[in-house]
């Protein structure tokens, strides 16, 4: 997650939101979760990986947001490792910007895909340079993007669950959630090959 001072809002808002996505994934196997983000200059970090809900709300409230230029092949990188040492079914990456060079993005983004791990790309706001990034970013990965309103809490918890649901049941699961929940689900199973 992108954690520069910008997103500070949205940082709050999926704290309350993430114990719902353990929730939506009890009767799938459960889910595990690593948090990783980047803020200031330079900085990214990683959790371990966390099974319980409690704990990641803990991880959570520990950032503080820092202002800072994105850095989204830090985190399309680290998805690339983590998958080699242990499967990674999905990537997360919400975010409001895009300051670094398309071709090389595409080139992590690409790799992420070939390794089997979809990016789910969340944007708060309508910034074009970022909605054009995240896009081609979920499109090499076989993935799915969607904008998401600052003041829509509800909005990002519905696609937060979606992702979840995946990760834990796979695309089958997914497209049966979306059977229940039309609005959500539906934007992203439409875009998923």
């Amino acid at each position: 997650m992108d954690a520069i001072a910008s997103l500070e809002a949205s940082w709050d808002r999926a704290c309350h939101l993430q114990g719902e996505m353990f929730q939506e994934t009890l009767g799938l196997g459960g889910l595990e979760v690593q948090l990783s983000y980047y803020k200031g200059f330079g900085q990214f970090n990683a959790t371990p990986w966390i099974s319980k809900p409690n704990e990641l709300l803990e991880e959570m409230t520990k950032v503080r947001c820092v202002g800072g230029q994105t850095q989204i092949e830090k985190v399309l990188n680290h998805a690339i490792k983590e998958t080699s040492i242990k499967r990674v079914q999905a990537l997360v990456f919400i975010g409001d910007s895009f300051e670094e060079d398309i071709d090389s993005i595409c080139h992590s983004a690409g790799k992420l895909g070939m390794l089997g791990v979809r990016a789910f790309c969340f944007q708060e706001g309508n910034d074009l340079i970022a909605k054009s990034g995240l896009q081609q970013i979920a499109r090499l990965t076989n993935g799915a993007y969607s904008s998401f309103d600052a003041s829509s809490a509800n909005q990002l918890k519905e696609l937060l669950k979606a992702v979840a649901v995946y990760a834990a049941g796979g695309l089958k699961q997914l497209k049966k959630h979306s059977t229940m929940d039309k609005n959500v689900s539906l934007k992203l199973t439409d875009q998923m090959k």
